[in-house]
């Protein structure tokens, strides 16, 4: 593999089917870009759809050799993932990547429509939620992939079983991230593990994407979140370098399952394969996790 990996290198995707969360802004927008411009077909699953069809048109501006097209996700709500799914159960019959992008980073504490701290809610329940309601579809496709984005606050997360959703112990911003960002790849690990169970062709692989300015932060209150604006301007890279992990871990041929890439520098420079921490590959965790989740959503596939 590569050490010199740019958009260049994604191979031919036209017939290709891609559907990415979080799409209207920063990491979402140029995965969305560079998928789009390979010749794929995708969908833009976002939450406002005004700032999603504004974000289509820029996309469509760019002249890709693809399509966009936008639709209505709130993964901060089951019934609207159910929704969102049947929709594309019904109307596509392939999806080659499942791009799990959307994120929220450092909420003031809130909770989701269904109850559950946001940050777990939206980063991992929600698309543990949908990416079991679109399995039918992915694995009706073959080769498919399921890619999500982690950070490199995994390092420090620390999953509380007990009290998934803080409710019980005091709640942390940070920490409330970080556990959340743990739990991307631990999913992808037990998701991978089922899906090899199976023999099906459908992979699931993780990406992260380094020190990237985005607009994630900029929600909370703290001293901090207010610092993240200003200081990402200085010392991050942009997010079109950012998405390019994930972009990778979703295109190139012969990528194993449970593949994890991220910036050559960590935090900067070009993707290459990373080694998740020894929390991330956790076998044990995972499959809690995994089962806790289905308790969570009332979601259960790949039993």
């Amino acid at each position: 593999m590569s050490d010199n990996w740019t958009l260049a290198d994604i191979p031919d995707l036209d017939g290709k089917v891609a559907v990415v969360t979080g799409a209207n802004a920063g990491l979402g927008l140029e995965i969305t870009k560079g998928l789009a411009g390979a010749g794929a077909r995708v969908i833009m699953a976002c939450r406002n759809q005004s700032k999603a069809e504004a974000a289509a048109e820029l996309v469509r501006a760019g002249n890709p050799r693809g399509s966009v097209e936008t639709g209505s996700l709130d993964l901060a709500n089951l019934a609207s993932i159910a929704a969102f799914a049947e929709g594309l159960n019904s109307s596509l019959d392939r999806i080659d990547i499942l791009a799990n992008n959307a994120g929220l980073m450092a909420l003031d504490e809130s909770r989701t429509d269904d109850g559950f701290e946001m940050q777990l809610g939206v980063n991992h329940l929600g698309h543990f939620a949908l990416t079991g309601q679109l399995l039918p579809t992915l694995l009706a496709t073959p080769d498919s992939r399921v890619v999500s984005m982690s950070s490199m606050g995994h390092r420090p997360g620390k999953m509380h079983f007990g009290d998934l959703n803080s409710e019980n112990h005091k709640y942390s911003r940070w920490g409330a991230y970080f556990q959340s960002k743990l739990a991307n790849l631990l999913f992808t690990a037990e998701l991978q593990r089922r899906l090899a169970r199976t023999g099906a062709s459908t992979i699931a692989v993780a990406a992260h994407p380094g020190a990237s300015h985005t607009d994630l932060g900029n929600e909370g209150s703290s001293i901090l979140n207010k610092l993240v604006t200003p200081l990402g301007k200085l010392y991050t890279q942009s997010a079109a370098t950012g998405a390019l992990p994930f972009l990778r871990a979703a295109t190139e041929p012969g990528v194993p399952g449970d593949a994890y890439f991220g910036p050559r520098l960590l935090s900067w420079g070009r993707p290459v394969r990373e080694t998740p921490t020894k929390r991330a590959r956790n076998e044990a965790d995972a499959v809690r996790l995994w089962n806790l989740s289905e308790e969570l959503t009332g979601i259960s596939y790949l039993d």
